[in-house]
């Protein structure tokens, strides 16, 4: 599984639009075959800062995923709504997708 942790400093005139910016394109990479999860959220330390938690089942799937169209798209669009060059974390791990966490378990 590739996982990949992105974090976007949007200019502050455009944070209130930035998910609806991305609705598309968070759209589109959810429907593609080798995606397990593509999640958004916002930064608690700064509002201006969106995460995006991303998992393709493959190499190959992050591969297409980069020669999509949609993410030539948003590529495309991104350098003027952000206020500096995203962050990344991108990491080949075993698994599928999410684990259970064993450290916690709800009380009955």
């Amino acid at each position: 599984m590739i996982f990949i942790v992105v974090r976007f400093p949007v200019r502050p005139e455009y944070r209130d639009q930035w998910l609806d910016r991305v609705a598309d394109f968070t759209a589109a990479t959810r429907a593609e075959p080798g995606n397990l999860f593509f999640e958004w959220s916002v930064d608690t330390t700064d509002p201006n800062r969106f995460v995006l938690l991303e998992a393709f089942a493959s190499r190959e799937a992050g591969v297409e995923h980069v020669n999509s169209e949609h993410f030539k798209t948003a590529m495309s669009w991104m350098p003027e709504v952000v206020s500096r060059t995203p962050d990344i974390v991108n990491v080949e791990t075993a698994g599928q997708g999410w684990s259970r966490m064993t450290e916690i378990t709800p009380r009955t």
